[in-house]
């Protein structure tokens, strides 16, 4: 195995085929960022960022539903923190609160059980957004709930998949020469639910961890793969990931959820994308089904294009200037795995 210099000098002197790498997760586009990743390549590798931010892709509707569900007498929306700000089509989260909305922000979906189990004349209803790694902890909610006998406990849920929203972008025809695989989804899914996608569209996946020594191991093994032309998927991150995954996780995912077509924000409906709650679980949903709509909330927003890797978030024209994390036009600005977000606060 080389050394990490050679690894370096590797990336910053490549002179092969002009390739274009791109990562899937939110946490990686942060790291990228916060490393200085980007100016440690060469020109002829490009990377970008794709829909791996769960904030970034949760359609306006979600939003706007979250809303009049705070609105409602003796509801409360319990939230993390980065969803606060993310405009749906006609404002936010936060701004419903300081018109009065009952809306609280925790670290845990668990923080919801004791007021919850305090107050059993108020419903309340998390914000269940993320990707297969988090989606384990709402089925050990559920569980919780139901030991406990707490009866007021909602999910609205936006839990995404990401195998399907590759299949997507490459079907597309996202010109992408493979993929930095994210670490968190594979600790959960196995890094062999990528398989089929390298068979079937001949690409190169390469599941990475989160470190600056990681991530740059990892883009030095996708951008041999591309530059030779190998298919696969390769385990970088061994310590946490292995080939099937999380097994437990995965039995208590089948149990509680099944696929559904989903609408991700910018990208429209992505075919089994979604996991939402069986029919068994139908007294936890919030009214999840019906979150089908999308609307920017300035239609100059460029998210969906940096979403689906087809434009740098410097391109944008509202980049920087009327789109800042202060004044965010899109999702990709407000969250902190968002790559405008990340991108504005590491220029």
């Amino acid at each position: 195995m080389k050394t990490i210099e050679q690894i370096k000098q590797y990336l910053k002197e490549y002179d092969g085929k002009p390739i274009t790498l791109m990562e899937v997760c939110g946490s990686h586009t942060a790291a990228v960022a916060k490393f200085g990743i980007r100016g440690l390549l060469s020109d002829k590798i490009r990377l970008v960022s794709g829909p791996g931010c769960p904030v970034c892709v949760t359609p306006s509707s979600y939003i706007d539903r979250l809303i009049a569900l705070a609105k409602q007498k003796d509801t409360c929306v319990v939230t993390f923190g980065d969803l606060l700000r993310v405009p749906g089509s006609r404002g936010s989260l936060s701004g419903a609160k300081g018109e009065g909305a009952s809306v609280k922000m925790v670290y845990s979906p668990m923080d919801m059980l004791e007021p919850a189990r305090e107050n059993p004349s108020t419903t309340y209803v998390f914000a269940a957004v993320g990707f297969e790694t988090t989606a384990p902890v709402y089925t050990l909610l559920m569980e919780q709930a139901k030991k406990q006998e707490i009866r007021n406990i909602r999910l609205l849920t936006s839990l995404k998949m990401m195998p399907p929203v590759i299949d997507h972008l490459l079907k597309d025809g996202a010109a992408i020469d493979g993929f930095l695989a994210p670490g968190h989804v594979c600790a959960v899914t196995g890094s062999d639910a990528f398989l089929p996608l390298a068979k079937a569209y001949e690409i190169p996946f390469c599941v990475a961890g989160f470190t600056a020594q990681e991530l740059l191991i990892a883009i030095y093994c996708l951008a041999r793969m591309a530059r030779e032309g190998r298919a696969g998927v390769k385990n970088c991150y061994p310590s946490v990931v292995t080939a099937d995954g999380n097994l437990t996780a995965k039995q208590k995912l089948a149990q509680y959820f099944t696929k559904q077509d989903a609408v991700w924000r910018g990208m429209g409906t992505v075919a089994d994308s979604a996991l939402v709650l069986r029919e068994e679980y139908a007294q936890f949903d919030a009214g999840s089904g019906s979150l089908t709509e999308d609307c920017k909330l300035n239609p100059r927003c460029c998210c969906d294009a940096v979403l689906a890797g087809k434009m740098d978030s410097l391109s944008c024209p509202l980049f920087g200037a009327e789109c800042t994390p202060g004044t965010p036009q899109g999702a990709c600005m407000v969250s902190y795995e968002g790559s405008c977000y990340q991108r504005y606060l590491n220029r």
